[in-house]
């Protein structure tokens, strides 16, 4: 018995079927539906996501002790590097299972911690196990909206976790301490469910705690032992608590125990304003509020007095929030919040943004200019150069040495022409360089050792190229 009583209660009253895991009926529906048809689906993975203990891992496990799977369970630690996904991961998707089972689920957990730049190559070694992977992947986040996993949203299917509500907390107490055996007072589990904000696993180290060092859980007891959850927000929780402030104060505490900074809490309340407030004068005084916080972060990056980054805070927090005065139920209306576009866009143009300053290093190195002039003055004009005369640019592209993706953002419409040219004259100076050299071995002396004309060659083609360049930027 006292073995047992050192199990902690959240495995001893872990789910063993999906029926026991609590709420989530629609998120369980998609996710038997997903696993049913595995591999007949679309995305080859599942991204379960939502705020912590609210039973995303509990559901995978619930479903192979159900359906018969072996769980292969990877947590963020165990896969921080390329090659232990490689290492672990693959190996555990395509070896038979140690304990005789047909069937296996790879659930990785937590894998929004793999999004820094300490875990070189995990993200890319995730989407390759999900091609390869004979058997399902489960995945389960926090907050899966960090720009550098949309890959991996965009090759999973997206399940989503609600947070467990006060009194889905209190049952699943009040069933333990039924099975305990434990003297516990309704209040007592009222208040820790309240201090858990829907974090189930949280309220139940909670209630262990207390009942297993007092014998009861009484709510004297519970309000002198717990205490409220230091957590963070997601921007989805974030906004809700925000335009439903309905104190300045609530407002501001909105982005202190945010996800989000300022910065991009300003974007997000760009784009979501007007989908929260209905009323024309409302909307306006909320993008005023938000406005006067962009001139006061304007002035901050102009003088440096981030004194004034009180008054920012104050206008797109409070000022944002008390805006809805025409039509003050706007406030509590349920809101799908969207993603803001300018950091979509951001996120669109990383490549093309990345060829662009490869380009203009080349540039300003042949033309000794800065990279900044190479962006404003010669691409605009080497724009024009590609798109309208095909095989001229091709010569420069061969000479500058530029790669196949310069030649596309700079062509256009005109690439696939640009690109035949450019393939053509590689071809044809790598021909006339082998013939060289085997012309050069039929004539040479063993007595005289003639220069290599491939260094030859290759300098006048640069330099050739330099001067054309040069005369016709001048013209």
């Amino acid at each position: 018995m006292s073995t047992e009583r050192r199990v902690p209660w959240i495995i001893k009253y872990r789910p063993k079927r999906i029926e026991e895991v609590v709420n989530q009926e629609e998120a369980k529906m998609k996710f038997v539906s997903w696993l049913r048809k595995w591999p007949n689906v679309q995305k080859r993975a599942a991204l379960l996501y939502g705020p912590p203990g609210c039973g995303k891992t509990s559901l995978v496990e619930a479903a192979a002790n159900e359906f018969g799977y072996e769980l292969i369970e990877m947590n963020a630690s165990d896969f921080r590097r390329k090659t232990d996904i490689e290492r672990i991961a693959k190996r555990a998707a395509t070896t038979s299972s140690l304990f005789g089972s047909a069937k296996k689920i790879i659930l990785l957990d937590e894998v929004d911690g793999i999004s820094g730049r300490e875990d070189s190559g995990g993200l890319e070694a995730i989407l390759q196990l999900i091609k390869i992977s004979p058997s399902p992947i489960v995945m389960t986040a926090n907050d899966p909206w960090d720009q550098s996993l949309k890959p991996l949203r965009d090759a999973s299917e997206m399940i989503k976790f609600d947070r467990l509500k006060k009194q889905d907390v209190v049952r699943v107490l009040r069933r333990i301490c039924e099975a305990e055996g434990l003297m516990c007072e309704e209040e007592a589990l009222e208040y820790i469910a309240e201090r858990s904000e829907g974090d189930l696993r949280s309220a139940i180290n909670d209630l262990q705690a207390v009942g297993e060092g007092y014998g009861k859980v009484t709510l004297s007891l519970v309000k002198a032992l717990v205490r409220p959850r230091d957590r963070e927000h997601d921007p989805f929780e974030t906004l809700k608590n925000l335009f439903s402030a309905k104190y300045a104060w609530q407002a501001k505490m909105a982005l202190s125990q945010s996800q989000l900074d300022y910065d991009q809490l300003r974007l997000w309340l760009l784009d979501n304003i007007a989908l929260q407030y209905t009323d024309p004068e409302d909307r306006a005084r909320a993008y005023e509020a938000l406005s006067r916080a962009d001139i006061y972060m304007g002035r901050i990056i102009k003088t440096g007095d981030w004194d004034l980054l009180a008054y920012a805070i104050d206008m797109m927090t409070a000022g944002v929030a008390m805006a809805a005065k025409n039509n003050p139920k706007d406030k509590y209306r349920w809101v799908k919040y969207t993603f803001p576009q300018r950091l979509t866009l951001l996120a669109r143009t990383k490549e093309v943004r990345a060829i662009r300053d490869d380009l203009a290093r080349i540039l300003a190195s042949h033309l000794h200019i800065s990279t900044s002039l190479a962006k404003s003055e010669i691409i605009p004009l080497l724009h024009v150069v590609f798109m309208t005369n095909p095989e001229y640019a091709a010569k420069l592209a061969v000479g500058l040495g530029l790669s196949e993706k310069m030649i596309e953002f700079l062509a256009g419409p005109e690439k696939t022409t640009v690109l035949k040219y450019y393939r053509e004259f590689k071809e044809a100076i790598q021909r006339q360089a082998l013939q060289q050299a085997i012309s050069t071995q039929q004539v040479a002396k063993p007595e005289k050792e003639k220069p290599k004309p491939s260094t030859k060659t290759s300098k006048k083609v640069k330099s050739e190229t330099k001067s054309s360049l040069l005369s016709y930027l001048k013209k």
